[in-house]
Formats: C-alpha cells, sequence, structure tokens
C-alpha cells in the first residue's frame, strides 16, 4: 500500500515543510477533514516505514499475518493427519470379521 497519493502522500509532503511546522498535524489534518490522531498514525507508521523510527514496517507485519496465517493452516493440518493416524493405528488393531 503506497502512502504516495491521495490525502495521506498530500499529508506527509505538508508535515515535511518545516515552514509548516508548528501546528501541523491539527491544521493539516482539518483541511484534509481527517482527524488528528489518522493523520499522526499516518506520520508515524510513513516514519517507520522509512527507517526514521524504529518498529514493525508495513511490508514486515503483512509478511508477519502471512505466516501466522500458514502457521494456523499447518497447526490445523497436523491436527487433522494426527487424528487420521489414531483412527487407522486403531483400525490395524482390530480383529477382522
Amino acid at each position: 500500500m503506497s502512502c504516495a497519493s491521495g490525502p495521506r502522500g498530500r499529508a506527509l509532503e505538508a508535515l515535511a515543510d518545516p515552514a509548516r511546522a508548528k501546528g501541523a498535524i491539527r491544521r493539516i489534518a482539518e483541511e484534509l477533514g481527517v482527524h488528528p490522531e489518522a493523520l499522526r498514525s499516518w506520520v508515524k507508521k510513513a516514519q517507520v516505514d522509512g527507517g526514521l523510527r524504529p518498529g514493525t514496517t508495513t511490508d514486515e507485519a503483512q509478511r508477519i499475518k502471512e505466516l501466522e496465517k500458514e502457521v494456523r493452516e499447518l497447526r490445523r493440518a497436523n491436527a487433522i493427519l494426527k487424528s487420521a493416524s489414531a483412527f487407522f493405528a486403531a483400525e490395524c488393531e482390530r480383529p477382522s470379521r
């Protein structure tokens, strides 16, 4: 997801202008019709993604989400295989009719 276009991009560009620094978040948020906390969140995310602030980048967060989904799917498959293995092991131990 790119922050270079739309209101996020305009906001980040405006905040980069030192002449607009004092009270910039509130003023720019008002100009764009967004809540100041939303704008502040966009700025923090852009700073993390740009390496200016420590934290998990957007790409890293997406990768973590994908890996967590994969782990859930693998655990579910593992549970199914364990159940199937136990079922077939019990079937093998039963005497034939």
